[in-house]
Order: structure tokens, then C-alpha cells, then sequence
């Protein structure tokens, strides 16, 4: 079956005070908001909003996202995101998300894999009459992944505690919390630089949630020049979440 063209939604969004960091440039996790939101208002959009959702007892739970950042967005800056549905498999799907600036000009892009979840929390088919309205056919596709080695020695480790404040409404913590995780964790392992630098790309796979209270292990560690792996644990060692950042060319 050849793909069609996937639908598209577009909204503004202005970087407010306090999505921005000390250098004024909005932080990579931002970005993850601003997808997740554009995707949830597209589907809104389309008919099939949260209560929709309620009713057939289904949430969508994301799986791994990319995030690149290609041009400074500043605190005031007005930003356009596009979301579309790019492609998708029996029980998850990618978005890609496109954001320029008020000039026009590409400042970042996302994708993110969502997986659909049932009442028991277990992935489930993706209906039927989302293909028609979003405009895109079942692709070949494979999950983003990101494998990490065993760290060195000298790599950063740090113990996190979940905060009230890092969960959402299902009460775990919220994808883009991790990017703000993975970015502490370079910073304390001494790149400040490359989390800042331009181009950029953040990789994440989400391998489990952390609940509330839960105490995170975090550990970072330098690959290459502008190169970064991240894990998180829980308190058991079970990953969490396995990142990279890389500085460079997208």
C-alpha cells in the first residue's frame, strides 16, 4: 500500500519567560511540549479528542523522540509548529513536527513514537478510521532506539528524586522532563557547550516510566567530540531512559 500525503495542523506558540534558560535560548524540553501538544490539538481537530479517547478506554504513551535544533529560538520569539502524521505500524505511530520562525526559516524539528495503549495499558491496534483522516498509510518503520554501552569508570553519576511537579495527568513523569534530565546530566559532566550548541540532536528512548517519589540514577558519560550517552536507572537498575545528544549536522 503506497503512502498518501499525511494531513497537516499548524499553531503559534511564543517563547515565554520561563521555557527560556539563562542564555535566553529556549530549552531543548520546550520543544517536546510543544509537539506533544500540537499533536493532541490536531487530533482534537479531527475528531478524535480526549473524550473520544475516554470513552474507548485508550491513550497514546510516547515510546522515543528525536529532537534537533538548528537556529537560537529567544524568550518573545513567535514560532509556527506543523504537526503530521508521518508514517505508522500496527500499534504505534510517528509524528514530525516542523518549527520555523515568524521569518519562515526552520529553527527545530521533532519526531516522537507513539504508542496506542489499551485499559490495561498494553499496546493495542491502531483504529481503522485514522487512516482516511490523517492521510497516511501503514509504513515500514522501526522504532527509535538508542543503544548504550556499558559507562566508563569516570562517568557522571547522580541520584534524582521524582518531583511533584515532573508529573502529568497520568501520573508519571513527562517525556520532556527527561530531556531536561539528559541536558543536567551533560552539563555536570562538564558539556555545557554542546548543550547549547547549534545543530543539535537529542535522542530518547523511553524504556519505562518513573513513578512519583521514584529515585532516578543518572549517569553520562563523553563518546566522542560533541558526543554525549545518558542513562537513567531506577533505584534497582532497570533503565528508564537511554539518550544521546549529538552536536552536530542533523
Amino acid at each position: 500500500m503506497s503512502a498518501r500525503e499525511p494531513d497537516r495542523c499548524s499553531a503559534q506558540y511564543r517563547v515565554r519567560f520561563d521555557e527560556a534558560g539563562p542564555d535566553g535560548l529556549l530549552r531543548t524540553s520546550v520543544l517536546l511540549r510543544y509537539a506533544q501538544d500540537l499533536a493532541w490539538y490536531h487530533s482534537a481537530l479531527r475528531g478524535f479528542d480526549r473524550a473520544w479517547y475516554t470513552e474507548r478506554r485508550l491513550t497514546w504513551l510516547v515510546r522515543a523522540a528525536e529532537v534537533g535544533v538548528v537556529a537560537p529560538m529567544r524568550v518573545g520569539d513567535e514560532l509556527v509548529g506543523t504537526t503530521m502524521v508521518v508514517g505508522w505500524r500496527r500499534v504505534w505511530a510517528r509524528r514530525r513536527t516542523d518549527v520555523r520562525d515568524a521569518a519562515g526559516e526552520p529553527v527545530a524539528w521533532v519526531h516522537i513514537d507513539w504508542v496506542l495503549l489499551d485499559a490495561r495499558g498494553t499496546p493495542t491496534r491502531i483504529p481503522a478510521e485514522f487512516e482516511p483522516v490523517f492521510g497516511t498509510s501503514p509504513m515500514r518503520l522501526e522504532l527509535g532506539r538508542v543503544d548504550l554501552g556499558a559507562a566508563p569508570p569516570d562517568a557522571m553519576r547522580a541520584t534524582l528524586t521524582v518531583r511533584p511537579h515532573e508529573l502529568d495527568p497520568m501520573d508519571h513523569v513527562n517525556n520532556a522532563v527527561y530531556a531536561d534530565w539528559l541536558e543536567e546530566g551533560i552539563i555536570a559532566a562538564g558539556g555545557v557547550a554542546d548543550v547549547r550548541s547549534m545543530p543539535r540532536v537529542a535522542r530518547l528512548d523511553y524504556a519505562r516510566a518513573a513513578e512519583s517519589g521514584a529515585t532516578v540514577e543518572a549517569t553520562a558519560w563523553r563518546e566522542a567530540e560533541g558526543s554525549w550517552s545518558c542513562r537513567m536507572a531506577d533505584a534497582g537498575g532497570t533503565d528508564l531512559l537511554r539518550a544521546r545528544l549529538e552536536a552536530g549536522p542533523d
